[in-house]
């Protein structure tokens, strides 16, 4: 079973609170329902265009294998051939769209601000994740993530 370090269900807040920056793609600012989770997420428009006011399923996970063994975090086309051959089912199948990156930055809160906060690049594409310092007691420096969304 895949453990999965974060997931939560999000409103689409505003889409480019500081104006669009690039053709094809759109930050997000959006909140969590369930854990109270402010996020700024950059999507690749293009390919998952997204509106203001929309709500989404969104999970940060370490793996996409459902059996929760780690992912190589290599490519090979053998690998792929084994995969298609064995019609293996990953939990990338359950969403829409999935990016692969790495945590850069976690921060503690402060006095004046006591919420903690977490960024991750998913290939230039940012996300900052700000929320209780307790929903980031899993995530590491360093760490490969799988950020994975479907709409509601």
């Amino acid at each position: 079973m895949v453990d999965r370090l974060f997931e939560d269900i999000f409103q689409v807040l505003r889409l480019n609170p500081d104006g669009k920056k690039f053709d094809k793609v759109s930050r997000v600012e959006a909140k969590s329902e369930t854990c109270e989770m402010f996020m700024h997420l950059d999507v690749n428009s293009k390919v998952y265009p997204i509106k203001e006011g929309q709500k989404f399923s969104m999970a940060l996970t370490s793996t996409l294998n459902l059996d929760g063994t780690p992912d190589t975090g290599y490519f090979t086309p053998v690998l792929v051939d084994r995969l298609l051959r064995a019609n293996r089912k990953t939990l990338a199948d359950e969403y829409e769209y999935v990016m692969q990156g790495k945590l850069y930055k976690i921060s503690e809160g402060s006095k004046r601000d006591p919420k903690a906060e977490v960024n991750a690049s998913f290939g230039g594409l940012l996300m900052m994740l700000k929320g209780e310092s307790s929903q980031f007691k899993n995530f590491e420096l360093d760490q490969r993530l799988f950020l994975l969304i479907r709409r509601l």
